[in-house]
């Protein structure tokens, strides 16, 4: 694979390319996980070979259960990819946290329970570290572009990822608010874990659509809610993407890159040869 992706942008709800992106093209790749959720656009914006994957497919057709998330970050990965920007919808659990503005969160707590959330099993063991599961640079780095763009900014707040695809009801969404979450979603779980195991740098650009459905002065979150706000972020998101290419710091400034260098714990011996062979992308240079 010839390419060499400085970041890639995970499109979720109303996200569905980018613009600008120049001298582009579609990989259709097959993985030891399956396919992607849809062809992965490469391309060049402000000087950097960047990367586009829309979450759900081309014309929203896949649900956040059935999104193929080991697929889609491994295939990343194959590109050569150093960074992941989510591009996600949220509600949020915390009044300051209006419709309309961006969360960068640090912390996460997922509570889906049908996911695959690792590239590791079938004879092979690996434990890596999530306590602090979205790269401090990167979204730090992310932080900047919104805000040059011209967005209201939050950066930290604990992302609680739900399964779905149906919204919350109250009392889920007021014992959400009761642990303390801040902003709701489906997607970044475990999206947020693969990409640690995979060493690639991953941070959220979290779309507030709406107040979940415990405000009491809101109307609850329906989907054309959220697709109005989001249409209308776009041209924020885009921008934001934009500036934080042309002034992305090629340091990696973080653990991210070497996630994996005390995660591994099977000898190699009894790893069975079509595991290796599996999982030859990601820890080759442990092997």
């Amino acid at each position: 694979m010839d390419e060499h992706v400085t970041m890639a942008i995970i499109g979720g709800s109303g996200l569905y390319e980018m613009s600008g992106i120049e001298d582009t093209h579609e990989y259709n790749l097959d993985t030891p996980f399956g396919k992607t959720s849809a062809p992965i656009i490469v391309g060049t914006l402000e000087g950097e070979r960047v990367a586009f994957l829309a979450r759900h497919g081309i014309g929203h057709h896949i649900t956040p259960s059935e999104v193929p998330y080991q697929a889609n970050i491994y295939a990343l990965k194959l590109l050569g990819t150093q960074r992941i920007i989510s591009v996600s919808a949220c509600g949020s659990l915390k009044e300051e946290f209006a419709p309309g503005h961006i969360v960068i969160p640090d912390q996460i707590y997922d509570n889906t329970n049908k996911r695959s959330r690792s590239f590791f099993g079938e004879g092979m063991v690996g434990h890596v570290s999530v306590a602090d599961p979205f790269c401090g640079d990167l979204s730090g780095q992310l932080e900047s572009a919104v805000h040059e763009a011209g967005g209201v900014t939050h950066r930290g707040g604990s992302f609680i990822t739900i399964e779905g695809p149906r919204f919350s009801t109250k009392a889920e969404s007021n014992v959400d608010r009761s642990w303390g979450r801040s902003i709701i979603g489906m997607t970044a779980s475990p999206e947020v874990f693969l990409a640690r195991e995979a060493e690639i740098c991953y941070a959220v650009m979290a779309h507030v659509t709406d107040y979940d459905v415990w405000h009491v002065s809101e109307a609850p979150v329906t989907v054309e809610m959220v697709i109005q706000t989001l249409n209308k972020n776009t041209a924020l998101a885009q921008e934001a993407v934009r500036i934080l290419a042309k002034n992305l710091n090629h340091e990696r400034n973080c653990e991210c890159g070497h996630a994996l260098s005390a995660a591994l714990i099977t000898r190699k011996d009894a790893i069975p040869p079509a595991t290796l062979q599996k999982l030859d992308l990601l820890i080759n240079k442990y092997m």
